[in-house]
């Protein structure tokens, strides 16, 4: 078993640790109000972008997410949360030595040992969920459950929705496609990106992600048979037959979008190794991204 099938594994055990510990560290993370901006880079910016749309959406003040390459300094926070597995990368420490003094900061990460730990003024660390493999499954999800316990949006169904999409097995028609589309709306937004990313990463696979409407204004047109299209939640009206019509195939994703997550990082996994590639060894990759000064 590689490392990253054996971390993908583990999740639903590492969300309901992450949901008890929630309540932990309650004054590291937002407070209801508060105006913040979450930030990342790669697989952490779609949980950005997650987060962002939970909190927002549950009605917990105005949340932006950004690239932490792409922060707006012009722009007022009363805080800003970065996510960041390693606590080593580039863009992300630069950011919070930009705001240290004038915006609080939060890190959450798995690594206290790193310079994360001096250059946020709150550190969350997940170290139960760190991780060996390149492509960042557990650590990525146990933080958005973290967040999302937070807010009062975590529940046990989560869990068992993770199990079941460890446990059922994967459609063969769908590893065998030479295409996948990805869907989200709203916070799944955010997911759909991360599921086209770790196909990409793991499987060097042809993948798009869009906002589900968006689906319909040109991206449909790459849709054929042999292709995919996956729906994290639920599907705008009339969009499945749609894609039905082009002879593509249609995922309708029926467990809870995050637990939707773990079947597509599965379906990398089994890509890759129908493909005779190495998951833990993606393509021109590391575990952090460190540029050199």
């Amino acid at each position: 078993m590689t490392h990253v099938e054996d971390e993908l594994n583990s999740q639903p055990d590492c969300w309901t640790r992450a949901a008890t510990e929630a309540a932990d560290h309650v004054r590291a993370l937002p407070a209801p109000g508060e105006r913040v901006a979450v930030v990342g880079c790669g697989t952490s910016y779609f949980m950005a972008q997650a987060v962002a749309a939970l909190r927002e959406g549950g009605g917990q003040g105005e949340t932006d997410a950004f690239a932490a390459s792409e922060y707006p300094d012009g722009r007022a926070y009363d805080r800003v949360v970065a996510l960041t597995r390693s606590g080593t990368t580039t863009e992300v420490l630069d950011l919070l030595r930009r705001l240290k003094g004038r915006t609080r900061t939060t890190a959450i990460t798995a690594d206290p040992e790193t310079p994360v730990l001096h250059a946020a003024d709150e550190v969350v660390v997940l170290g139960f969920a760190d991780e060996r493999s390149v492509v960042q499954t557990r650590f990525a999800t146990t933080a958005l459950t973290l967040l999302r316990a937070h807010l009062g949006l975590h529940t046990d169904a989560v869990v068992a929705d993770a199990r079941t999409a460890l446990a059922t097995a994967l459609p063969q028609q769908l590893v065998d496609c030479t295409q996948f589309t990805f869907l989200g709306r709203g916070w799944t937004v955010g997911l759909a990106n991360e599921a086209g990313l770790k196909m990409r990463e793991a499987a060097l696979a042809w993948t798009e992600a869009y906002p589900a409407m968006e689906y319909r204004h040109g991206p449909i047109s790459v849709t054929s048979p042999g292709t995919a299209t996956w729906m994290f939640g639920e599907a705008p009206e009339g969009l499945a037959q749609q894609v039905r019509d082009t002879g593509g195939l249609w995922i309708e994703g029926g467990l809870d979008p995050l637990a939707e997550l773990v079947r597509a990082q599965r379906l990398a996994v089994a890509v890759a190794a129908a493909r005779g590639l190495d998951p833990d060894r993606p393509r021109h990759l590391t575990r952090s991204v460190i540029l050199a000064p």
